[in-house]
């Protein structure tokens, strides 16, 4: 896996939803269009995977976080950025989401949970805040931010 592929596979999903409201309508079209278990959930899950592995993805690591950003806005991702994390059993800094926020939970251990979520997509509307939390084991989350618009906060 190369950055360049994984790209191809993030803009197979951002061609889809690039411009659309970020709101339970979204969350519910995602699940349904790329369910956990289906093709393209298991490409990127493994692509992620495999990028991990290779070094280029989470190459970073704060208060037991691995992370990183591989993927600015841009426009052929429809303005989002991609970040991804990986996250065993732990709270992540609090933070704002000026343009809202969409994540693929994709957990590593059998009922790892993302803000109290499983497996698939979670979307969060613009204004919204939280600190981004993993129970019950690890796993990878990646971030889909509308013009990378993130902002740390205090809760």
């Amino acid at each position: 896996m190369n950055p360049e592929r994984f790209r191809e596979l993030i803009t197979g999903i951002t061609d889809r939803i690039a411009g659309k409201p970020l709101d339970r309508h979204l969350e519910a079209e995602l699940n349904g269009s790329f369910p956990a278990g289906g093709p393209d959930y298991q490409a990127i899950f493994e692509a992620c995977r495999a990028a991990i592995a290779a070094g280029w993805m989470c190459a970073r690591e704060a208060g037991g976080i691995r992370y990183g950003r591989v993927i600015k806005p841009e426009a052929s991702t429809g303005g989002f950025s991609v970040d991804v994390v990986d996250m065993d059993a732990v709270a992540g800094p609090h933070h704002r989401h000026p343009n809202g926020e969409i994540d693929l939970v994709m957990p590593l251990t059998q009922h790892a949970e993302f803000d109290g979520r499983g497996a698939g997509w979670l979307v969060y509307g613009p204004g919204s805040a939280h600190s981004p939390t993993v129970s019950g084991g690890r796993a990878l989350v990646l971030y889909l931010l509308p013009a990378g618009a993130i902002e740390f906060t205090s809760p």
